[in-house]
C-alpha cells in the first residue's frame, strides 16, 4: 500500500491493521486518533509510527525517544510523506 491508496481509502474500518488505521487517521488530519491507536500497541512498527507522529507534532525530544525505541535513526531532511512511505513499505 502507498500513501495515495491510503488517502483514497474511504474508511479506516476497511484497513487490515491498527498500524494502517493510525496512518489513515494521520493522513486525514486526525493526529489524536492516530496517536491513541499507537499508544495501545507495543511492536516496532507502532513505535516507528509513534515517533513519526511526534516529529509531526512537533515534539522532537519525544520523537527521538520513540525513534530510539524503534531502532530507527532520526530522519534528518526526510519529508513526512517519504517517511510514511517507508513505514508503509515495512507494513507490506
Amino acid at each position: 500500500m502507498d500513501i495515495l491508496t491510503l488517502q483514497q481509502t474511504s474508511s479506516p474500518a476497511q484497513l487490515a491493521s491498527e498500524h494502517l488505521r493510525a496512518l489513515w487517521y494521520d493522513l486525514h488530519g486526525d493526529w489524536d486518533s492516530a496517536h491513541r491507536i499507537v499508544q495501545q500497541l507495543s511492536d516496532v512498527p507502532a513505535m516507528w509510527i509513534h515517533a513519526y507522529l511526534h516529529r509531526k507534532e512537533p515534539d522532537l525530544s519525544n520523537a527521538r525517544y520513540w525513534y530510539r525505541n524503534a531502532g530507527k535513526p532520526f530522519p534528518e531532511g526526510q519529508s513526512f510523506a517519504q517517511e510514511a512511505e517507508s513505514i508503509l513499505a515495512l507494513l507490506g
